[in-house]
């Protein structure tokens, strides 16, 4: 018990610490009945990841530079076009009246990619669940990952509604902000893409 509490701190502190998963949640909760999907979307990003790392399949991505580097510059680039559409065309709040719905699957697929194509994520989850795992427990390992990922994905869906939900209600009635915080977003994104390209390509 006590290194599943010590994890979901780690966890929580990783979650808590905005970045592209935030500006995606942020955008969504701006949107009419977005939120719901594009966290689902998020959180099945960070499933895959889980499963990656428990399937011992994160280690042999790792080990060959030329696989790394394209699922990074993918995910860049795919952070990119996110982020400059953001900039671009802020979300604005939309009453369910006059808001164009674009389905869920449009706004899960989305999240997807933000989280499924950061190869970040998956590295994250290779340096920082086996710490956490013990080769003499009951369970073996793989499914003691499975499990901390699990805890992971908790935390993840607590905060992102959170975020959503809260910047929905905030932003509600203020359309300028909106658009201020969009932008924002985008540019976390952009950011956030720009730094991966330049590490990735730096590192070569």
């Amino acid at each position: 018990m006590a290194l599943l509490a010590a994890f979901w701190a780690v966890s929580m502190m990783f979650v808590l610490t905005p970045g592209a998963d935030w500006a995606y949640a942020i955008s969504a909760g701006l949107r009419h009945r977005a939120v719901i999907p594009a966290v689902g979307g998020l959180l099945l990003g960070h499933l895959l990841a889980t499963l990656i790392v428990a399937a011992g399949i994160a280690g042999l991505i790792a080990a060959i530079p030329f696989a790394l580097t394209g699922l990074t510059l993918i995910g860049a680039a795919y952070l990119l076009w996110l982020g400059i559409g953001l900039l671009t065309n802020p979300p604005v709040p939309q009453s369910a009246a006059i808001a164009p719905d674009k389905g869920w699957r449009h706004w899960a697929v989305k999240g997807f990619g933000v989280s499924g194509l950061n190869p970040k994520v998956i590295l994250l989850f290779l340096a920082l669940l086996p710490q956490f795992t013990d080769v003499h427990a009951a369970w073996p390992v793989p499914a003691q990952l499975v499990g901390l990922g699990g805890i992971h994905i908790l935390n993840c869906g607590i905060v992102y509604l959170v975020v959503g939900y809260g910047s929905k209600a905030v932003l509600q009635t203020r359309p300028e902000a909106a658009k201020a915080v969009g932008r924002i977003s985008g540019a976390i994104m952009i950011g956030l893409a720009l730094v991966l390209a330049i590490e990735t390509l730096s590192l070569r």
